[in-house]
């Protein structure tokens, strides 16, 4: 069953892709219902909805990760059934996945050969990697170990992987959401030059203003059916938005100090960390405080430390003295990450998948997992047997709060699309009201709606009197939410900018590497 089967011929329709009623059911849950999708030669089609809409079911139909219950896929105007992505890739189809597919003990340019011709040479494929990476401005070492790399530079690789196989059809799964603006910006380049040369693509995101950008036509999804066809070079964000919702969608408020800034809550203090590895951010010097109340949100781009900076927060990695980073005035830099939430602080890496809940554990024991050292009277009894009435409560009470769009009453952690995965882990550390929220790219990946339900849910905790921090690529979100921004670069960190202060040409500068008073500089002369 390793290639497409041709179930018919017919004329060829002016369309690359098709399908045709194509419906994929869980259990008693229809993931897609009857959906038909056209997509023409030589555009870039955009497929928008939130998340559970069935985006991701109907393109894993497409890429033969899933099979079709019922419908057919048209390829030139041919019935095809794409049995499994090998399949897919010599069709022409290329997917680059929102979740990585990449092995940690292994190098780039290694991990790239396992998807080309075996027979090509590792130096070659390298040599077209690195040449793939500069031309279309996605840096790339292609010796550098996965294991070392931060999200943005793997997504990389993800990207240029799905290049070399030159397909037809490309889809991207939120290509851009681990990439700088500048980087964001060469990529559309490389879209609209692969849409000038005649190539397909199928265009996922929830960023609507990229989509109106570079998208010439979409298709909305709503519970897995299609609900609209639009031009979106024709509608605003906001009418896009609410065709994915079906009403009107809020961003979020950064509502006043009703008790104004309180006392630090998180405090470090000279935080200086060696490389991990050869390709690792050594942390040099970090000072700040984040006060009762507010939220302080730092910027950066990928790869500048910013892993290394919540590992060193969360206790992953312990710090030389115990001063170097202070939960409420107590000094934790030799405590581990259970110590630490059991003094008030909660945590949320960027990585859902494998860090921030484990794919093959269910919803419930993903709770228990992370939260058994500071919930343990709760959830666990006096002999030592778990409590699961209490474990499913919470659980459920979780999955309401944030709105989180299962298939199951209570299943596994990958079951869920990324963004319904990310309200839950987010949602479970909200759920203990804690004192200190460290979030690394808490919407990544995440629709309008949910995005903007997260971000309030994070100034809502601030304005409780909790210290919020927040690290994030996405500007737009770190100006909603943030009292004041601090900039990572090359493993140090700026002077905070309070909101009002702070510009995006200011931010983006000291992004770019620039010392703060060469900024200012740069600012009164323009």
């Amino acid at each position: 069953m390793g290639n497409c089967v041709q179930q018919g011929t017919g004329a060829a329709s002016g369309y690359l892709l098709e399908t045709r009623g194509l419906t994929k059911i869980f259990g008693t849950l229809k993931a897609c219902d009857h959906v038909d999708l056209k997509i023409r030669k030589g555009e870039i089609h955009s497929l928008l909805g939130e998340n559970g809409a069935g985006k991701s079911t109907l393109v894993k139909m497409l890429f033969g990760s899933l099979e079709p219950y019922s419908g057919e896929i048209l390829w030139n105007g041919q019935a095809v059934r794409i049995t499994n992505p090998s399949a897919a890739k010599k069709l022409g189809i290329g997917m680059v996945f929102q979740h990585f597919s990449l092995f940690d003990a292994l190098t780039a340019a290694e991990n790239i050969a396992l998807s080309l011709d075996r027979t090509t040479p590792i130096g070659t494929i390298a040599a077209k990697a690195r040449d793939l990476s500069t031309t279309y401005g996605l840096p790339l070492d292609p010796g550098a170990l996965v294991g070392d790399l931060s999200v943005g530079e793997r997504q990389r690789i993800e990207i240029i992987r799905c290049l070399l196989q030159t397909p037809d059809l490309i889809i991207l799964d939120e290509p851009t959401s681990v990439l700088t603006p500048q980087e964001a910006d060469r990529l559309f380049e490389t879209l609209e030059r692969l849409r000038a040369e005649g190539k397909s693509i199928l265009y996922i995101s929830h960023r609507l203003e990229e989509v109106k950008r570079i998208c010439d036509s979409a298709t909305v999804m709503r519970h897995g059916k299609v609900v609209d066809h639009c031009d979106p070079r024709q509608e605003t964000a906001a009418s896009l938005a609410r065709m994915m919702v079906g009403t009107e969608v809020k961003t979020a408020e950064r509502t006043p100090h009703a008790a104004g800034i309180g006392a630090e809550l998180l405090g470090v203090h000279g935080l200086t960390r060696k490389p991990a590895g050869p390709f690792s951010m050594p942390l040099k010097n970090i000072r700040l405080s984040v006060r009762s109340g507010e939220v302080l949100g730092i910027a950066g781009v990928a790869g500048n430390g910013q892993g290394e900076f919540f590992e060193a927060l969360s206790g992953e990695v312990l710090q030389d003295k115990a001063d170097m980073v202070r939960i409420g005035g107590t000094p934790v830099g030799r405590m581990d990450i259970s110590a630490r939430r059991r003094l008030g602080a909660a945590f949320v890496p960027e990585e859902r998948l494998g860090h921030g809940a484990a794919p093959r554990m269910r919803l419930s024991e993903n709770l228990l997992l992370s939260r058994h050292a500071t919930d343990h009277k709760t959830f666990v009894g006096p002999a030592g047997l778990v409590r699961s009435g209490a474990v499913q409560a919470t659980t459920q009470r979780i999955v309401a709060d944030m709105d989180v769009r299962k298939s199951a009453p209570d299943p596994e952690a990958a079951a869920l699309s990324g963004g319904n995965l990310q309200k839950f882990i987010i949602g479970r550390e909200l759920d203990r009201k804690p004192d200190v929220m460290i979030v690394n790219q808490p919407t990544w990946g995440v629709d309008a709606g949910a995005a903007a339900r997260i971000r309030q849910a994070l100034i809502e905790l601030a304005r409780q009197g909790s210290a919020v921090l927040v690290i994030s690529q996405d500007l737009d979100e770190l100006f909603e939410i943030s009292d004041a921004i601090a900039v990572i670069h090359n493993g140090e960190l700026s002077e905070p900018i309070p909101i009002a202060e702070a510009t995006f040409e200011r931010i983006g500068l000291l992004m770019g590497g620039a010392e703060p008073g060469h900024a200012a500089a740069q600012r009164e002369n323009a």
